[in-house]
């Protein structure tokens, strides 16, 4: 981060004190107040639950040497980070774009220094768009996990609900994996362009979207109140759009394995709200290989019959073919 980095300070001094989340309040560039977060145990299994990712490496020993923290472990407090500014009780927002970078394992019981701020805000079709770029580094230096997030400031669900909240890009998704060719479980070098990728299928109940939400922070939104999801002009209430990448980087940890934690990245684009308790399918497509690094397209399907994700994973490909395994099949 480029970013000047502001004194620590707690959630609670800024959900009390914070400003109002509004676009107009927005100054360009606006750091925010760092934030150290250790990784113990009860972080883990919070995370386990909200998330339905009960991968062994989580818990027990991985290929880096005891367990470490899931992909997104780090996530919410990446995105979250405007809460030491502003009042997160004030936002109604809608992420519409994220971009993930992972570099090194976080293993259990290290502290890392959360950092960053809005560095960009545009307006787009009458929305108010603003982007927040923040990473985390453990303390011997080490980057752990690079965020660069797109949230639409201010607008009702129902508004967009139905159409792309994306900004328009110059590469589109396909998802159109050649069928006739076999599934792919794991990565490996020179597979056939074309070839379907495994994924995953689960859903959220309110629990869990309270859990990964942190409702019990005080944190009451469209995502754990359903008095908010309603004032918002949709019936029930949106599975944060993390919560549903969380399913993507679970998908590609059983793809790519280990490299995952040092080279993994994703590019998504979230094009429709994802509801309570819908079932939510992860999709790929190998669409590349170059240098050692293969590159998939990616998808989320709802059986509401909604596209609420999409975009592209990459990670460099191995022999190592160690994955986590699943100490609680959902």
């Amino acid at each position: 981060m480029t970013l000047t980095s502001l004194p620590t300070v707690t959630h609670a001094e800024a959900h009390a004190n914070g400003k109002d989340a509004a676009y107009d309040a927005i100054v360009i560039p606006e750091p925010f107040p760092g934030v150290d977060v250790t990784l113990d145990a009860d972080r883990v299994r919070s995370y386990a639950f909200a998330q339905g990712d009960y991968g062994s490496w989580y818990f027990y020993d991985s290929p880096f040497g005891g367990p470490i923290g899931h992909p997104l472990q780090l996530a919410n407090d990446l995105l979250f980070l405007f809460y030491e500014t502003y009042n997160g009780n004030t936002a109604e927002g809608l992420q519409t774009h994220e971009r993930l970078r992972w570099r090194s394992p976080l293993r259990l019981g290290e502290t890392v220094r959360i950092e960053g701020g809005y560095v960009e805000r545009y307006e787009n079709r009458g929305h108010g768009y603003v982007v927040m770029e923040a990473d985390a580094r453990a303390a011997d230096g080490r980057q752990i996990l690079e965020h660069r997030g797109t949230e639409i400031m201010r607008t009702r669900a129902g508004e967009v609900s139905g159409r792309s909240r994306a900004t328009p890009a110059k590469r589109r998704v396909a998802a159109e994996p050649d069928l006739s060719l076999p599934t792919l479980s794991s990565a490996k070098t020179g597979a056939t362009v074309g070839s379907p990728v495994a994924g995953l299928s689960r859903h959220f109940t309110q629990d869990q979207m309270n859990v990964f939400s942190w409702l019990s922070r005080g944190y009451r939104n469209v995502h754990t109140d359903i008095s908010r999801a309603r004032d918002s002009g949709v019936d029930r209430t949106i599975v944060q759009a993390l919560q549903q990448t969380g399913l993507i980087a679970e998908a590609m940890v059983a793809y790519f394995g280990p490299t995952w934690f040092t080279s993994g990245e994703l590019d998504l684009r979230y094009t429709h709200p994802a509801f309570c308790d819908e079932q939510l399918s992860v999709n790929a497509v190998l669409v590349g290989e170059s240098d050692g690094i293969q590159e998939l397209e990616v998808w989320i399907d709802s059986d509401g019959g909604a596209r609420t994700a999409l975009g592209w994973a990459k990670a460099r490909v191995t022999e190592d073919v160690r994955r986590p395994e699943p100490l609680i099949r959902l």
